[in-house]
């Protein structure tokens, strides 16, 4: 498989993760709204402060990914793609894991919190980013083959 002289070497999921973290930026500050509406309500203070860290956890964590995928498509058609690829992504999905555990150490005691609507904004955050995600491929219009172009056939002359 050879590159088409000119041809761009930016890859056709770009669109799909821009579109994936404007929509999960969107549908997030919806339910940060919600969240710290019904926190306030019914745990007062605390439960707004609460829904204000889960939602805001939920939607760090997923938009690393998306970003992550993002900034390592800018390695695309260099030598050291498979590599930055593959240690930005990972590099990525580790920082997510030690900061969650880090913020579950350091927040997990925390008179200010309240744990259930914590956990509720946590797991609303992340439902709506899978429904997002979900949501943007199945809509979109990625061609299978996206980034190859086929050799010339050999003609007999």
């Amino acid at each position: 498989m050879t590159d088409a002289p000119g041809a761009s070497r930016t890859p056709t999921s770009n669109p799909l993760l821009k579109r994936a973290l404007l929509w999960g930026g969107l549908l997030a500050g919806i339910i940060l709204v919600a969240s710290a509406v019904l926190g306030l309500v019914f745990a007062g203070v605390d439960g707004l402060v609460s829904a204000l860290v889960g939602t805001l956890m939920a939607v760090v964590f997923m938009g690393v990914t998306a970003a992550s995928i993002l900034l390592a498509n800018r390695f695309a058609g260099s030598d050291v793609f498979v590599g930055a690829f593959f240690g930005i992504v990972l590099g990525g999905w580790l920082l997510k894991f030690v900061l969650f555990i880090v913020l579950v150490l350091v927040l997990r005691d925390a008179p200010w919190l309240n744990g259930t609507v914590l956990f509720l904004s946590i797991v609303a955050g992340v439902l709506a980013s899978l429904v997002v995600d979900v949501l943007v491929v199945a809509r979109s219009r990625l061609p299978y083959a996206s980034d190859a172009t086929l050799p010339k056939a050999p003609t007999d002359d």
